[in-house]
């Protein structure tokens, strides 16, 4: 599970600052979470192939967190894009991208898929054989939901040293993989945990985007490996927090320990902050395993 930062920035966009945006790449999948302004340029800049990303998910309609959406869609039918796009997001998103197009006259030439969501509660929204997204409702000025991806439990890599010893078929090795007993050629069981290795330990990725503190959380993202949590402002400026419905960075970490997360990471920073140190400080003394979210920061869990 990689995760890359393209943007963490709040509210607009700066020179060397970008809105909300990140990259996550698990299981052969490149997830796009939120999309800010500038995306697509991240994107290149990072060198990321984003022609394999088929499922973007936006929290909230804030400008700062999908503003970039319209352009990278645009960009993918200038690309000749033909695989299927899906897009998920508060419910009316369908409706501004659409109209976009319209009055662009710049209809997609490949399927685009929105996957609207309205409940207030979690549940999930993509799964497949490797990975579940479900999402992570959240207390903002609108409706808005953070993402939680979760692995599978991974395929049981083969022991070699153990296989070599028996004549195995093709189809045997899938069927190991799997979890399967090994039948000889002579009808005898093999039992699978002896010819196998135990999978590789399941990842999790929590994304909160903008929330003001809410302990309703720390039952849906308890125990994940990392978290990205807002923290737009710092103590100083709590009541600017509770007004905009953000949250401080002693908050934040606050639900890190609560949730018992191996690793937190904050972002959404107010550009009023020069030395974003303090917000380490901050966190610090309540959680820490903590660290600040920047542009081009790669993460490899």
């Amino acid at each position: 599970m990689k995760l890359s930062i393209l943007g963490c920035n709040s509210a607009t966009p700066l020179e060397n600052s970008h809105t909300t945006s990140q990259v996550l790449e698990v299981k052969n999948h490149l997830f796009l979470i939120d999309c800010g302004e500038g995306t697509q340029i991240q994107l290149r800049n990072q060198k990321i192939n984003f022609s394999r990303i088929k499922h973007i998910f936006i929290s909230h309609l804030h400008g700062d967190h999908f503003y970039g959406l319209v352009g990278l869609i645009s960009t993918f039918r200038l690309l000749g894009r033909t695989s299927d796009l899906n897009v998920y997001g508060p419910k009316g998103i369908k409706e501004i991208i659409t109209l976009q197009l319209k009055l662009a006259n710049s209809w997609t030439n490949y399927n685009l898929f929105f996957h609207e969501l309205e409940s207030k509660t979690s549940h999930i929204i993509f799964e497949d054989d490797d990975i579940l997204v479900s999402t992570i409702p959240l207390e903002h000025r609108v409706y808005t939901n953070g993402f939680l991806f979760r692995e599978k439990t991974g395929k049981r890599p083969l022991n070699f040293q153990k296989i070599k010893d028996f004549k195995i078929k093709s189809y045997d090795f899938q069927n190991l993989k799997q979890g399967k007993d090994l039948i000889t050629e002579q009808g005898k069981i093999i039992k699978n945990e002896s010819l196998t290795l135990e999978p590789h330990p399941i990842k999790t990725y929590a994304f909160c985007s903008d929330t003001s503190y809410n302990e309703s959380i720390v039952p849906l993202i308890e125990f994940v490996d990392l978290l990205y949590h807002e923290a737009t402002f710092l103590d100083s400026h709590a009541n600017l927090a509770k007004k905009t419905k953000h949250s401080t960075a002693r908050q934040a970490a606050k639900i890190a320990k609560l949730s018992n997360v191996k690793r937190l990471i904050l972002g959404h920073f107010s550009s009023r902050y020069k030395d974003k140190s303090q917000f380490i400080t901050e966190a610090k003394s309540v959680f820490d395993k903590v660290e600040l979210a920047s542009d081009g920061k790669i993460i490899h869990l």
